[in-house]
């Protein structure tokens, strides 16, 4: 390798510039490279405003002289190179603006950062790790994401579980504390807050400075990959929030880069994004697109992850402090490129949108007029029911169309239901304490919430915290209540997810056509003055189908008849009231036959017995002949793979 051959090549730089450069993260920060006995540190940097770029570090004694980074093109890409290895060494870029100030600046494409509040890149290495994930990467290649479980567990990495004296736990401490848990509740996936350097705990990573820098909070880079390795080989899918919209503003990070708006909108109202103090990155910037598209990949390449979840879509579809909710073209655009481009790279990586707007064909491929997400959250079914169980039981009958409502459009995209960190903070509530009523009430009705959530087409997302019954809200500096499962009804609503999750996975009927009108059916959504609704879901085969029955107040009803679909002996497979779970125990423990009664638009009909605030299973009770070949199915995680890639 001769030194001329470190430096760019003009194909690359016009690629950059474009917005194509997909791998630009393996051409700019700091990179060491051999060559026979020579060893080389290689920085390049873009600062197309600079009138100089110097290189200062623990190596220098912070001092750029004799450290100029050279320019190597018009468009202001800088490069030194240095025959010295300098991996594990700190460094920044002194940056000299056009009116002379000297800035001192992380460096963007950085791999590695220091534990805050220092703020200083390091160069380091991501080759070398040993991955041990090829079973995992060969199983979820022959998956398909929409007809398979998901119950995705949200963390926030500081506030899961603590030391005792208050430290955090390291990247392989939660490997070896959170896989476990998440294994024994039945969870299929893991969606961390995100991870990318951020400067102030209290942002939960939502204001990062170092895109391509796993935060050092945790441990090194290579502790993050350790713990993906190990979900991986534990059947665990891991996705990461993601932030391409909006950047934080201190002074070392991408904000004003080279002493002018290089990453963000230039003109102040599209720049400033004044509801979190943060400033919009230019969208319709090639230098931007090639920067953060390259992040997107950088993190399956490196880290294999399996999917990200993309915060405030919103504010990327429309302008930012738009009144008129002004459509962004650049923003949209971008959007597009980012799917295609992801998906081409690795065509089972699943890219999910919170997006809280009515902008149609979020997860429709971009080649039929999409976005390309392969998810939406669905923002309004979550606002709807947290509004309906806030209603006191006795007043749910005004508020009725909150729960059907979400049926109208619930198939017109691929939805994921959400119940994250932002509906229980602030304020905001704890989802248990969110429920009206006595202690036991409250308990019942997040039981018969939950269960529907799981029942409704849609995967699932919810935060931590829920599992154990947490009665605070979410408070980002301690853990969890973690001693609360010292007690009988937290340890009834901790073993209820259990079971919820095990039987949500053995039922292809609740997650098989989630995304097709197929796989759902209304028995009776009209039952106002009673607050009850039942509904069948539906698998792929035939006659694989379930009833459910929600009932929305505290009334037990010892005979309520419901109308079936066919003339057969049913049973209940799940019951929110069972005493195990903290219910009352309004169980139905024998098989009964459908009679001959047409109810509800079905020609058949059975009478059940429904719990107050009871969420119920019941399924047709198959013969032993039909049984064969459809035993219990295998429990399986779903997570996105990857395949070959395309080569750049």
């Amino acid at each position: 390798m001769a030194v001329n051959t470190l430096y760019p090549t003009e194909y690359q730089l016009h690629l950059f510039h474009e917005g194509n450069l997909f791998q630009s993260h393996q051409l700019f920060g700091s990179h060491v490279l051999t060559d026979s006995d020579k060893v080389y540190t290689r920085f390049c940097v873009w600062a197309p405003n600079a009138k100089e770029v110097r290189l200062v570090g623990n190596f220098n004694s912070w001092n750029g002289e004799g450290y100029e980074l050279h320019r190597v093109n018009n468009e202001g890409v800088w490069i030194f190179i240095i025959n010295q290895d300098l991996n594990g060494c700190l460094y920044k870029y002194e940056i000299i603006t056009a009116h002379n100030e000297k800035v001192l600046k992380a460096d963007p494409f950085a791999f590695y950062s220091e534990v805050r509040p220092n703020t200083a890149s390091i160069v380091y290495s991501l080759k070398d790790y040993q991955w041990q994930d090829n079973l995992w990467i060969q199983r979820k290649e022959k998956r398909s994401y929409l007809s398979d479980p998901q119950v995705i567990y949200e963390v926030h990495f500081g506030s899961w579980k603590k030391h005792d004296n208050g430290d955090l736990l390291t990247y392989r401490e939660m490997a070896s504390e959170l896989i476990p848990y998440v294994i024994e509740h039945g969870f299929t996936h893991i969606e961390i807050l995100p991870l990318i350097e951020h400067p102030f705990d209290g942002s939960w990573g939502y204001q990062g400075t170092g895109y391509f820098s796993a935060t050092s909070r945790y441990g090194t880079p290579k502790d993050f990959m350790y713990f993906v390795d190990q979900c991986h080989q534990n059947g665990i899918g891991v996705i990461l929030d993601w932030v391409p919209g909006h950047f934080c503003k201190d002074s070392h990070g991408l904000y004003r880069f080279d002493g002018s708006h290089i990453y963000s909108y230039q003109t102040e109202s599209d720049r400033e994004n004044r509801v979190w103090g943060t400033a919009n990155f230019d969208l319709g910037k090639g230098e931007v697109q090639s920067f953060l598209i390259s992040n997107a990949l950088f993190w399956i390449e490196y880290f294999h992850i399996d999917g990200i979840r993309m915060d405030a879509v919103a504010n990327i579809i429309y302008w930012p402090n738009s009144i008129e909710n002004r459509l962004n073209p650049f923003g949209i655009e971008f959007l597009k490129k980012l799917n295609v481009e992801v998906h081409d790279y690795d065509p089972t990586f699943v890219m999910i949108g919170e997006d809280s707007t009515d902008f149609p064909n979020v997860t429709a491929p971009v080649h039929y007029g999409g976005l390309g997400f392969d998810y939406k959250w669905n923002m309004g079914w979550m606002n709807d029911m947290l509004e309906y169980m806030e209603t006191p039981p006795y007043s749910r009958s005004n508020a009725h169309s909150k729960v059907t409502f979400s049926l109208w459009y619930a198939f017109s995209e691929n939805f994921m239901l959400p119940f994250s960190h932002d509906e229980v903070v602030h304020g905001k509530k704890s989802l248990l304490d969110k429920m009206p009523g006595d202690y036991w009430e409250k308990f019942a009705q997040l039981r018969l919430l939950l269960g529907y959530m799981f029942a409704h087409p849609g995967k699932n997302l919810l935060f931590m915290g829920f599992e154990i019954g947490q009665f605070s809200e979410w408070k980002d500096k301690e853990q969890l209540d973690w001693n609360l499962l010292d007690y009988e009804m937290h340890q009834n609503i901790n073993m209820y997810v259990k079971q919820l999750t095990k039987i949500y996975k053995r039922s292809k009927a609740l997650y098989e056509l989630d995304h097709m009108h197929d796989g759902f059916e209304w028995i009776d959504c009209n039952n106002v003055s009673q607050s009850v609704f039942s509904f069948i879901r539906k698998g792929k085969k035939e006659n694989d189908y379930l009833v459910i029955i929600c009932n929305f107040t505290g009334v037990h009803y010892p005979e309520f008849k419901i109308g079936v679909p066919a003339q057969a002996e049913f049973r209940e497979i799940f019951n929110s009231d069972h005493q195990d779970f903290g219910g009352a125990g309004f169980i139905n423990k024998k098989t009964f036959t459908a009679l001959e009664e047409p109810f509800h638009g079905k020609p058949y009909s059975v009478n059940v017995t429904i719990p107050p605030f009871g969420f119920q299973i019941i399924r047709p009770v198959k013969k032993r002949k039909e049984r064969k070949g459809n035993g219990k199915e295998t429990v399986r995680s779903h997570a996105i793979g990857r395949r070959e890639r395309k080569q750049t």
